[in-house]
């Protein structure tokens, strides 16, 4: 996934096009983020509550045109990323309709509300959080340093071997060499 600097951030694309969707885009998630705080912690059914959640379901939905928008830019690799956000309008959507429609109990609501607003802040994350390198990823021993299905050991000394792996790189030629 080819990415260009911008500002000190790593953005898909420098094109005019894809600058206005993400601005457009990041405008719309701190309205959904502040708005969606406001109607989580103010009186059900007061003003405010309608208010703010009114402006986070029209900043929600926006989010998600401009998040599919800009995933052209980057295809197939921001797929989850889309997924993410389609579980995000979905879940408004319907705890929106669903108080619309004036049905009994608040809890269907408050469930598709909450699962809106964790799949948006989860899809941030997705994307702006702290990215694996492959090499974590392709070394499964560095996970569970305790499995023994990537190297037969002749012995019960490998788990301090293993732990010596994981700590100290130089050791590594002298460890593997004791455990042939």
């Amino acid at each position: 996934m080819r990415t260009e600097p911008l500002l000190g951030l790593d953005v898909a694309s420098l094109s005019a096009v894809f600058l206005a969707l993400l601005g457009i885009h990041v405008a719309a998630a701190l309205v959904a983020i502040a708005s969606g705080l406001v109607a989580m912690f103010s009186r059900k059914g007061s003003g405010r509550h309608v208010v703010s959640g009114r402006f986070y379901f029209g900043a929600i939905l926006i989010v998600f045109a401009s998040a599919c928008a800009m995933s052209a830019f980057r295809w197939p690799a921001d797929l989850p990323l889309v997924a993410a956000g389609a579980v995000a309008a979905v879940a408004a959507s319907f705890g929106f309709i669903y108080r619309r429609l004036h049905r009994p109990g608040n809890a269907p609501h408050i469930i598709a509300m909450g699962v809106s607003y964790v799949a948006m802040l989860t899809a941030f994350y997705v994307d702006n959080g702290p990215q694996p390198t492959t090499s974590v990823w392709s070394d499964t021993s560095r996970l569970c340093p305790y499995s023994t299905s990537h190297r037969p050991t002749r012995s019960r000394e490998p788990t301090r071997s293993r732990v010596i792996l994981l700590t100290d790189s130089s050791a590594t030629t002298t460890t593997e060499s004791l455990l042939r």
